[in-house]
């Protein structure tokens, strides 16, 4: 149906900078909203930010002013800035979609971003 594939991902010292990317395949016309979600270690998977078609935005509260979602439709793909990142940061990064409806979720296997000097 969708195939969600994260990359840009890696290790980073506090302060510095990574961009992650997310390409969707399939069936993309299904989609409607996409977003980044995060697991850090004995962590539940909480919310990073979301964007809709109509590329409005959500962020976790505490991403906010740090990281930046956008998207390209023609592309099929959404995008995470992640600026002045914080050990706290380290986790696997995970792509979402939303399709049709909100029942119908897809997910991507995760990136590692690590923060840490």
């Amino acid at each position: 149906q969708v195939q969600l594939v994260e990359s840009g991902g890696g290790l980073v010292q506090p302060g510095g900078t990574l961009r992650l990317s997310c390409a969707a395949s399939g069936n993309v016309f299904t989609i409607k909203t996409m977003g980044w979600y995060r697991q850090a270690p004995g962590k539940q998977r909480e919310l990073v930010a979301h964007i809709t078609s109509d590329n409005e935005t959500q962020y976790g509260d505490s991403v906010k002013g740090r990281f930046t979602i956008s998207r390209d439709s023609a592309k099929n793909a959404v995008y995470l800035q992640m600026n002045r990142l914080d050990p706290e940061d380290t986790a696997v990064y995970y792509c979402n979609a939303v399709g049709r409806t909100s029942e119908l979720l897809y997910w991507g296997r995760g990136t590692q971003v690590n923060v840490s000097s």
